[in-house]
């Protein structure tokens, strides 16, 4: 909450001069927020440039460091020590950055920022507190030979896969170098429920871009998760497998309720365009509120139930999309369950449109049509394939913000949604 005019009050100011330098020290109170703090100081300047040293305290006012999801106790004193060189250059080296609030405690030393404050070195960062959930944070980044090494017993990343799933995440250019970070994490807590255990692995940085690497963690002894990331010439193949999708998945607003699923995901970029497939196997939704929507203009009440109730089961649903710039061409979402399955197409345009279209069959209509083929369908799902409804087409088009819905009841099933049931049956037996 810091004030557009800072004041500085009862400050004892002593100026040193010296045939090549002056000396400037001082302490007093300092009005950055609502309530005063208190601040010491000492400015030396030396040829092309100048020392300093700054101590703050900051007593009844808040402090947030969003990007280790730190904040401050306003009943406790956080204290604020700097100490460093800066250039005539524009170049500022931090022997230390030191911050010390009760049994927290956030060290750096030997930090370097060019004249446009991107990082360009970096010696150490010794990382010991409780973040704004209460977890406990402890690791340390250390520059050994070029290579970074993040490692220690616990970091929260939720608040940092959160933004990634929000696309929050910074485009500001923070870092002037290439290097490479080795990870080596007893734990990496994702939310309250999920966490990785013994996450090792390498990525590679190229203009703050991951251009090679693989990492891998685990949920147990036998369900982990493998991110890869390999760049060849202009391309750049992207894999992440998880045993447990939900930590990823159910972080997404339009989904609630999602549990379980293993997720699988592959994704090659040339250039602007990537080309995309996410997999996901054996889940359950509680609610989706398009789909419900669309179940419900469509009647098939019983089904609109069981969203918003208990919730349905899924054994797959696959989407093959592409990205350029702002525009996903989604050429195909197809998911099957023993309830109901959905086959879907269309487009996004990033905060301008979304266009999309499909189809929704109730299991026991699917089964009729694929039953009703000679030979095969009797061998595929027997003979007790139920009078069931039929199915609906729709179409959902609009503004993200205002998107409207259309329904039409259809009787027969499109050759590419029986085609790709079929595949599904025959991957089973």
């Amino acid at each position: 909450k810091i004030k557009k005019e800072i004041k500085i009050l009862n400050h004892d100011i002593e100026i040193n001069y010296g045939k090549a330098s002056v000396k400037l020290t001082g302490k007093g109170d300092i009005l950055l927020q609502k309530n005063i703090d208190e601040i010491s100081y000492s400015i030396n300047n030396k040829y092309k440039g100048y020392d300093f040293s700054t101590l703050i305290k900051f007593k009844d006012n808040p402090i947030s460091i969003d990007f280790l999801n730190y904040k401050k106790k306003i009943d406790k004193e956080f204290t604020l020590s700097l100490k460093g060189n800066k250039k005539i250059d524009g170049s500022t080296r931090f022997d230390l950055i030191s911050i010390i609030e009760k049994d927290n405690k956030i060290q750096i030393e030997s930090l370097t920022l060019d004249n446009k404050l991107r990082i360009t070195n970096l010696k150490k960062a010794d990382f010991n507190y409780f973040d704004k959930e209460n977890i406990k944070n402890r690791f340390s980044l250390i520059k050994k030979n070029n290579i970074y090494y993040l490692e220690g017993f616990a970091l929260n990343g939720d608040s940092l896969i959160q933004n990634l799933v929000d696309e929050k995440e910074s485009k500001s250019n923070i870092i002037n170098k290439n290097f490479t970070l080795n990870i080596n994490l007893d734990e990496l807590i994702l939310d309250q429920n999920y966490k990785l255990n013994n996450l090792k692995g390498d990525l590679s940085f190229d203009n703050q871009k991951i251009i090679n690497g693989n990492l891998i963690g685990f949920f147990s002894k036998s369900e982990k998760m493998k991110f890869t990331v390999k760049t060849k010439g202009q391309e750049k193949i992207t894999t992440l497998f998880l045993d447990k999708a939900e930590p990823i998945v159910s972080r997404y607003k339009f989904i609630k309720g999602f549990n379980r699923g293993t997720l699988d995901f592959y994704s090659s970029k040339n250039g602007n365009l990537s080309t995309s497939t996410l997999k996901i196997y054996d889940f359950r939704l509680k609610e989706l509120p398009m789909l419900t929507k669309i179940l419900t203009l469509a009647s098939l009440q019983g089904i609109a139930d069981i969203l918003t109730g208990e919730g349905i089961s899924f054994d797959e649903f696959e989407m093959n999309f592409t990205n350029k710039k702002n525009l996903m061409n989604i050429e195909e979402i197809y998911a099957i369950g023993p309830a109901i399955s959905i086959l879907m197409r269309g487009y996004i345009e990033k905060n301008k449109i979304v266009s999309l279209r499909g189809t929704l069959v109730p299991a026991t209509t699917i089964n009729k049509a694929i039953g009703s083929i000679p030979v095969l369908g009797q061998i595929l799902v027997g003979s007790k394939t139920g009078e069931g409804v039929f199915g609906v087409s729709f179409k959902i088009k609009g503004p993200p913000k205002n998107l409207e819905t259309t329904v039409n009841p259809i009787k027969t099933l499109t050759p590419r949604f029986i085609t790709r049931t079929l595949e599904n049956i025959k991957k089973k037996n």
